[in-house]
C-alpha cells in the first residue's frame, strides 16, 4: 500500500509517498480501507522530533482515520466489514489502518469522510475541554485562543450549546469571520491598539473571564493569566509558539486562579471517552455541529499540508484525501 513516512526528523520535506506491506488486524481489531487522514499539529511535533521522539523510524504518521472497514482480527465482530466509520487509528496517512474496535464510530450516509476526518483528535480535545477539564457552566465566559483553528471552532460550538459566553482570539479578519460564524460572542483581531487582557476587561466590565483554553503557549501566556476573573481556570492544551513559563504560584494568590493541563493521550475512563465519542457523533449526525475543512488535499501532498499547518495558513482542519 501507500503510505507517507519520515525516515529522518526535520522540516515538511522529510515526509515521503512510499510502498509499504498492508497491515494485518489483530485481536479485537479491524482494518479501516482509509478515504480520509486527519492532519494534526502533534504531527507535525513528531515528525521534527518534538514529540513521540523516541518512537523507530521510518514512521507512519497520522492518528485518525475515516473510511470503511475491510477486515476484522480475531475475536472482532465481522458485521463491521463494509461500515463507514471514523476512528483513532494511528499510522493513518495510509491506504489501510488497523484500530480496536473499540475506537469505532459509525457514520451516516450524509455525513462525508473528510467531515468525518476532522471529528475525532479535535471534537475529542474540544469536547474534553469544555466538559472534563473546564467543566463549563451556563452564564460563565470562556476566552478561546487560536479560536479559528481546528479544535476552536469545535470548541466555540460546544461552549455556546453549554450555554456560555464566548470570546476568541485569531490573527485575521477572515479569521474572525470564522470563528463568528461557529458562534463566538466577540473576537480579538491580534495588531490592534489594545492587548487581549485589556480588551477582555472591557468586554466584561472589569471582572475578566472564568476560563481561557490556550493551546498557543509562550506568546499568549500572560495575557490569559490577566484575562482571568478571580477563581478563574487556564486550561493548556498545547504549545504552538513554545513553552510558556513556568509557573509562579505566588502569582496565583491574589485572584485563587487555577491552572491545569489536558493531553488526549492520557488514559481517559473508557465509559466518559465512549460518552464523548457518541455525543460527538450524534452532534454531528444531527448537524448540530459542524467541522470546517480548511484545507483537503491529496495523500500525496502530506509535504504542502504540513507546510500551511506549521505557517498557520489554515483554518479549521486540514485532511489528507486517500484515494
Amino acid at each position: 500500500m501507500k503510505a507517507i513516512r519520515y525516515h529522518e526528523v526535520g522540516g515538511p520535506e522529510v515526509l515521503r509517498l512510499d510502498d509499504v506491506p498492508e497491515p494485518t488486524p489483530g485481536p479485537g481489531e479491524v482494518r479501516i480501507r482509509v478515504k480520509a487522514a486527519g492532519v494534526n499539529f502533534a504531527d507535525t511535533e513528531r515528525r521534527r522530533g518534538l514529540y513521540d521522539a523516541k518512537s523507530p523510524l521510518p514512521r507512519i504518521l497520522g492518528s485518525e482515520a475515516a473510511g470503511v472497514v475491510d477486515m476484522v482480527g480475531p475475536g472482532a465482530d465481522a458485521q463491521w466489514v463494509g461500515r463507514r466509520v471514523v476512528a483513532l487509528a494511528l499510522q493513518s496517512y495510509a491506504e489501510f489502518a488497523t484500530t480496536s474496535e473499540q475506537e469505532l464510530l459509525e457514520l451516516p450516509e450524509h455525513v462525508s469522510f473528510e467531515e468525518a476526518a476532522g471529528l475525532l483528535v479535535q471534537g475529542l480535545t474540544a469536547w474534553h475541554l469544555i466538559h472534563t477539564s473546564a467543566q463549563l457552566r451556563p452564564g460563565q465566559r470562556v476566552l478561546i485562543h487560536a479560536a479559528a483553528g481546528g479544535v476552536g471552532l469545535l470548541a466555540i460550538q460546544l461552549a455556546k450549546q453549554t450555554g456560555a459566553t464566548v470570546l476568541g482570539t485569531v490573527s485575521t479578519e477572515g479569521k474572525a469571520r470564522l470563528a463568528r460564524e461557529a458562534g463566538a460572542d466577540d473576537v480579538f483581531v491580534y495588531g490592534g491598539a489594545s492587548s487581549v487582557a485589556e480588551w477582555v476587561r472591557k468586554l466584561t466590565d472589569g471582572s475578566g473571564v472564568e476560563v481561557v483554553l490556550d493551546s498557543v503557549g509562550a506568546s499568549t501566556w500572560e495575557s490569559s493569566l490577566e484575562s482571568l476573573a478571580p477563581f478563574g481556570h487556564l486550561v493548556a492544551y498545547g504549545s504552538a509558539s513554545g513553552h510558556p513559563p513556568l509557573v509562579d504560584v505566588e502569582a496565583l494568590y491574589a485572584r485563587s486562579l487555577k491552572i491545569s493541563a489536558y493531553w488526549l493521550r492520557t488514559p481517559h475512563p473508557p465509559a466518559l471517552q465512549r460518552r464523548a465519542r457518541e455525543a460527538l457523533g450524534q452532534a454531528l449526525g444531527k448537524g448540530q455541529l459542524r467541522v470546517t475543512l480548511g484545507l483537503v488535499v491529496g495523500l500525496g501532498e502530506a509535504v504542502r499540508a504540513h507546510q500551511q499547518l506549521e505557517s498557520r495558513a489554515t483554518v479549521g482542519k486540514v485532511v489528507l484525501r486517500v484515494p
